[in-house]
């Protein structure tokens, strides 16, 4: 199931905390302080189920300007947001920085919430909802829904929760393959446990027993349990909140800012190469070796920033960079960042890490700004394939590859198609790619569980397509995975009827045994065609176990010498079509038709007769209207 991180953002007071309570159950300000002041400090955590029941989490952040640096944190790493606005109050000063924040980050999935609609009347509402709809429109959530909410009446909840449902479906999922990587938002120590930190897992995964990196320290240690959405877990998996127990660690040796990730994957650095853009709504000019607060994942770091083609930079503007630290930071290639001007502290713009660990480099080089620009926009195609063929059973999309590899995505769908070219890979469908070697594991992994599938089950058509895909190929959505199993089937190698995989030319075929069987069984249920045995009876008769009895009344099914015509009841197909002749020759004569009636031409009771009329219902041979039929 898709992992989505869901985070809040807007002006302090406008019900973030308290629409999140409403959403979740759950009262997100856990410290005294923010209790007793009725405003959000720290990072607040909820898991959240959809109405879908898709498990998601909400990160609830302070909308106070004092705490702009702790809603960074919590920004990072978000799948969608649900932007906050109170109705009584509109567009606020933190409202304009955080969506100044929210497009930096490119968060580009998100629900617009007004909230307390019960503090105004409906004139007052339609007028800050155009207001924020012209606002919004200028944005990155240009487009995005509307949803006016009362959390103290709960008016608008149940939109709202639809919308989120509709828009975390269309979010992008975080790669769980690869190295794995987590920003620790938070460290604490539980009793018989020891040291826990909690945090998004960006990227891979983590699994109970995996030494891991703490940096930028270097530490090696072991994850000893793991929760994640407070259940206990083996595995997470890029994209959930999780909660790590780290082995032979003090709560003091670690900080918020801190990563775990796979050993040797990040280099802590003193310098990145970055390209750099100013928000439009700064009134600041960023100037050369200006310091500024620099926020990646839940770290924040004093730099100072050198403009490498140009003396200043200006609203709107973007240039390549370098910033030089005065701590250690850990990134990769491709992480966004966000600066904030020393003093006084506001946000004025952000950027895309280019080189995670730089030299250090001299101001209007030519050579330099082509070094800056090749980096920037090349994706080496061995390392693209190097990450299809070590995931063979993956299906990437050129997102994600360019995720994976830290290149743009325009360069790796050019480097995709030299190795499409070269016959490497293979485009499934627009932009989702797979290695031919991903190919031929998947096929023969299908091909070894459908020989295995059809000694054990001879009688049934063939591995229902959907079961193979969730069992063996979760990670592939079955659109993708159809459209692979379309390759196969021109191929020759396996066949696709009635959503079912068999092995080409594979055919349903009983045993002699079974097959006498079968033909006792055919005769019993035409005895009395409208008081035909039931499993059970048929399972006692025929001294039959509950697998067989299963295996036989399945086959017969797909034959189509059986129809289920409820969940407990089976007629023959010859019973069906005779009941349909019968109700044909009374309606000639007659307009409407009662239960009773039925009961009366078909010979039979109501336990038998009610099924099978409800059957012609939803067939549409006939029609309820209230308590009698009618032939449609």
């Amino acid at each position: 199931m898709k992992r989505v991180i869901i985070g809040t953002a807007g002006h302090i007071d406008h019900g973030k905390t308290t629409l999140v309570k409403a959403l979740t159950g759950i009262n997100t300000d856990r410290l005294k302080e923010e209790q007793k002041r009725g405003i959000s400090i720290e990072l607040g955590f909820a898991p959240f189920v959809l109405p879908s029941g898709q498990k998601a989490a909400i990160v609830d952040v302070p909308g106070h300007e004092r705490f702009i640096k702790h809603m960074l944190a919590g920004a990072f790493g978000i799948d969608m947001v649900l932007f906050v606005i109170a109705a009584d109050e509109g567009i606020m000063p933190q409202t304009r920085e955080h969506m100044d924040i929210i497009e930096l980050l490119g968060v580009k999935k998100g629900i617009v919430v007004l909230t307390k609609k019960d503090m105004v009347d409906e004139e007052w509402l339609l007028l800050v909802e155009e207001e924020v709809r012209e606002y919004v429109d200028k944005t990155i959530l240009k487009g995005a829904p509307i949803v006016c909410v009362s959390s103290v009446t709960r008016e608008g909840l149940d939109e709202l929760l639809m919308e989120i449902e509709k828009v975390a479906s269309e979010v992008e999922e975080k790669p769980a393959f690869g190295h794995a990587r987590l920003p620790i938002d938070r460290v604490f120590s539980m009793p018989g446990f020891g040291t826990v930190v909690t945090g998004t897992l960006w990227s891979g995964q983590f699994n109970v027993g995996d030494t891991v990196e703490l940096l930028p320290s270097g530490r090696q240690l072991k994850i000893r349990n793991m929760q994640v959405h407070g259940e206990k877990v083996n595995t997470a998996y890029a994209g959930q909140r999780v909660a790590v127990n780290l082995q032979g660690i003090e709560v003091s040796d670690i900080k918020r800012g801190d990563w775990l990730a796979t050993p040797g994957y990040l280099q802590p650095s003193y310098r990145v190469d970055a390209k750099l853009r100013l928000i439009n709504s700064t009134n600041r000019v960023l100037k050369n070796w200006n310091r500024i607060h620099f926020h990646l994942g839940t770290d924040e770091v004093l730099g100072r920033v050198v403009l490498l083609n140009c003396d200043e930079l200006k609203a709107g503007e973007e240039t390549y960079v370098q910033i030089v630290m005065e701590e250690p930071v850990v990134c990769h290639k491709g992480d966004p960042f966000v600066i904030r001007y020393y003093s006084p502290v506001t946000t004025i713009g952000g950027g895309i890490i280019i080189d995670a660990n730089a030299a250090k480099q001299k101001r209007f080089r030519e050579d330099v700004l082509q070094e800056l620009a090749m980096k920037e926009e090349g994706s080496p195609g061995e390392m693209l394939l190097y990450e299809l063929e070590n995931n063979p059973l993956q299906i990437f999309s050129a997102n994600e590859l360019a995720k994976k590899t830290g290149g743009l995505s325009e360069d790796v769908i050019q480097e995709l198609e030299k190795l499409k070219f070269a016959e490497k890979v293979v485009e499934i469908s627009p932009k989702i790619y797979i290695s031919n070697y991903g190919l031929k594991v998947i096929e023969e992994k299908i091909l070894e569980n459908l020989k295995v599938y059809h000694r054990k089950y001879p009688l049934r058509q063939g591995y229902p397509k959907e079961d193979m895909r969730s069992r063996f190929f979760s990670n592939i959505n079955g659109k993708v995975f159809n459209q692979i199993l379309k390759i196969y089937e021109d191929k020759g190698s396996i066949e696709v009827k009635n959503n079912q995989l068999m092995l080409k030319g594979h055919v349903p075929a009983p045993s002699e045994k079974e097959a006498a069987i079968i033909e006792k069984i055919k005769a019993e249920m035409r005895k009395n065609l409208f008081m035909p045995p039931d499993i059970s009876e048929i399972k006692d008769k025929f001294n039959l176990s509950d697998e067989q009895v299963e295996e036989i009344i399945s086959y017969l099914l797909e034959e189509g010498f059986l129809i289920k015509v409820s969940s407990d009841m089976i007629f023959t197909a010859e019973a069906v079509e005779k009941g349909k002749e019968i109700l044909s020759e009374y309606f000639s004569r007659e307009k409407e038709l009662t239960l009773a009636t039925a009961r009366d031409l078909f010979k039979t009771t109501r336990k038998y007769t009610l099924p099978l009329v409800e059957y012609y219902d939803r067939i549409r041979f006939t029609r309820r209207i209230g308590d009698v039929r009618v032939k449609l």
